[in-house]
């Protein structure tokens, strides 16, 4: 998908950092793909949480129905079939470890990925190697991430499924979820997308793109608290999953706690691991709510313009930027030789408060990347490439 570039929210940007984000009053925060900061109505209601824990610790009743809304925001904003697809997990690690653990495989399988994927979506698929000899195919990136002409060649009769990023933590690569999700449709491969990067930044259909299995940590692209995020899994396909970790909520009739009936509740709920951080749900709700009020494709359209001004200003300066033409809200580019140099670049930025952050490629070249939000503007991005060329020149 290629968007027309505008550095024109559909939605007041000022209103939005006055309102919301009070630390734009001194901070050029560019580290969402890290963590993002919370919203102000998120932290309220976070803080409401908390005082009901505080004053009527055993009401859960208002949790609960919170809950259940928490469910159908997240069913619409990917569009699900319903809101019983979708189970709230701790991160993205635990909601693909959940997944990985509870199909049903078969030795000479494989699953087909790509070389730069972050670890929470590469090691739970790398451990059904030794537990069931399924075979993980490492693809080496093309244009920072895994494309659909890669695919041809990679999967054959034993593929059982394709995992991909929506957007790749360390280049910003953008993937096409629409052809990769038609591609394994079509030949009965199951499609698994990692989403923490773009659940609220792209649109994203569950039905239409064909994704299988959606797992999202809330603190990055989602703006919610740390430690509560989500899974979605196809209804069909979940009834014939059997979770190796089985919560006590996670079973039919559960609330009769002494009858010990581990026959799993259907669909997502089966994926229920225990007592519910409540006031992450809580978080998560009014941050998911905040950004589908924005629009996702306004969100989209604006911080993938956003990126376009700071790739063209990094250039500008003679920096060397790895995120390709098809991308996201991430920026990554080579600051210095070394590590060395580059923390220095860091710690410059640092004390001006904007706010990046360093990673490494696999050989351990060190780039600095940047990464927008519905808040941000062009004078962050301004602040930043006025730093930099200070910092490069002093």
């Amino acid at each position: 998908m290629t968007l027309a570039p505008s550095l024109t929210a559909a939605y007041d940007v000022a209103a939005l950092r006055a309102d919301q984000f009070p630390l734009t009053a001194e901070v050029a925060y560019l580290n969402h793909a890290g963590i993002s900061p919370l919203p102000r109505r998120t932290a309220e209601a976070m803080s409401d949480a908390v005082r009901r824990l505080m004053m009527e610790p055993s009401n859960f009743a208002h949790f609960i129905e919170l809950d259940t809304a928490l469910h159908r925001e997240l069913a619409a904003l990917i569009n699900a079939a319903s809101p019983d697809e979708i189970a709230a997990v701790q991160s993205t690690s635990l909601g693909i470890s959940l997944i990985a653990q509870a199909m049903p495989w078969q030795r000479g399988q494989n699953i087909v990925l790509c070389d730069t994927e972050f670890p929470s979506n590469a090691y739970p698929w790398m451990r059904l190697t030794e537990q069931y000899g399924v075979e993980v195919r490492l693809l080496p990136a093309r244009d920072g991430g895994i494309t659909p002409d890669m695919l041809p060649a990679a999967v054959d009769a034993k593929t059982r499924l394709v995992a991909v990023s929506a957007l790749q933590f360390l280049s910003g690569h953008r993937t096409d979820l629409q052809t990769i999700g038609d591609f394994c449709h079509e030949r009965g491969i199951l499609f698994s997308v990692d989403a923490i990067q773009s659940v609220c930044h792209m649109p994203i259909d569950v039905q239409a793109m064909n994704i299988s299995i959606l797992v999202a940590g809330g603190q990055k692209s989602l703006m919610g608290p740390a430690g509560q995020g989500f899974l979605y899994v196809r209804s069909d396909l979940a009834a014939t999953m059997r979770p190796t970790v089985i919560g006590s909520n996670a079973t039919v009739d559960f609330q009769h706690w002494l009858k010990y009936d581990m026959t799993p509740l259907p669909a997502a709920a089966r994926f229920g691991t225990g007592t519910p951080n409540v006031v992450g749900i809580v978080g998560l709700l009014e941050s998911v709510r905040l950004l589908r009020g924005l629009g996702i494709a306004n969100i989209d359209q604006y911080t993938t313009a956003l990126a376009e001004y700071a790739i063209q200003g990094l250039r500008g300066l003679g920096f060397t930027v790895i995120t390709p033409a098809q991308h996201g809200p991430i920026v990554t580019f080579r600051a210095a030789a070394d590590d060395a140099k580059t923390d220095a670049i860091l710690a410059g930025l640092s004390a001006r408060k904007i706010v990046a952050t360093k990673h490494w490629d696999a050989p351990k070249n060190p780039y600095i990347r940047v990464s927008f939000h519905c808040y941000n503007n062009t004078a962050d991005i301004d602040r930043l490439l006025a730093a930099l060329k200070e910092l490069k020149d002093a």
